[in-house]
């Protein structure tokens, strides 16, 4: 499964969370618990303000955002299996009554994305306004942190953009690939005992177990 198709089940889980809040919006519940306003959030996820890239969670991370808090919804076993570094398991259904800073940039996401979506819409009601979710869920991650590519074919602005992504893989244990030849010297350089040397760098798991966790979440699928 892409990131794509998981990002395009999330924004249906959206929707239809919008949907309803829409239809409950004036309820005497919804006035003890929350205040939905639907057209604000509806507003954000046409702007796309409601969703991180892997890449920017990960610079994030990287750089020690303050108040970041990243957020797993899934369940204990998956979350044990593997998870984003410094990702904090909560459940899905005590996440509207955990306490979060209002300063706190919240970022929640799931395997696939649509759990985290939800959780999205959760926490605007209850008045939260840094919150995202991460867009292809951990699959984005995996894909674009861990394991970034690079077609020989590749554009300019791929290149460039896979650099970028090089450094940051690097820093969280990940093995860019690349079809260039030149790219894939120095990557295969990089990505053996200098990458150990990186100030500040996450110590990653032996690569074997990271592949092997990596490939346990991927056969799960969705």
């Amino acid at each position: 499964m892409t990131f794509g198709l998981s990002y395009t089940r999330a924004l249906a889980a959206v929707a239809l969370l919008l949907a309803l809040a829409a239809s409950f919006a004036g309820s005497p519940y919804m006035q003890r618990r929350a205040s939905v306003d639907v057209t604000a959030l509806a507003g954000a996820v046409a702007r796309e303000e409601d969703h991180v890239t892997a890449l920017e969670l990960a610079q994030w991370i990287k750089e020690r955002r303050p108040g970041l808090r990243v957020v797993d919804v899934r369940t204990v076993e998956e979350y044990e299996v593997y998870h984003v570094p410094s990702a904090e398991r909560i459940d899905l259904e005590v996440l509207a009554s955990t306490p979060f800073r209002v300063s706190d940039t919240i970022v929640l996401y799931s395997e696939g994305g649509a759990h985290a979506a939800q959780g999205w819409v959760f926490l605007r009601a209850l008045g939260y306004r840094r919150v995202y979710f991460l867009r292809g869920g951990l699959y984005e991650w995996l894909e674009q942190v861990m394991n970034p590519t690079l077609a020989a074919a590749a554009t300019p602005a791929a290149r460039e953009q896979f650099a970028r992504a090089s450094v940051l893989s690097r820093y969280f244990g990940g093995v860019p690939r690349s079809d260039v030849p030149a790219l894939r010297e120095e990557t295969i350089r990089l990505t053996g005992a200098a990458r150990d040397s990186i100030p500040g760098s996450v110590v990653p798991l032996p690569k074997s177990a990271t592949q092997k966790r990596v490939l346990e979440v991927r056969r799960r699928g969705c």
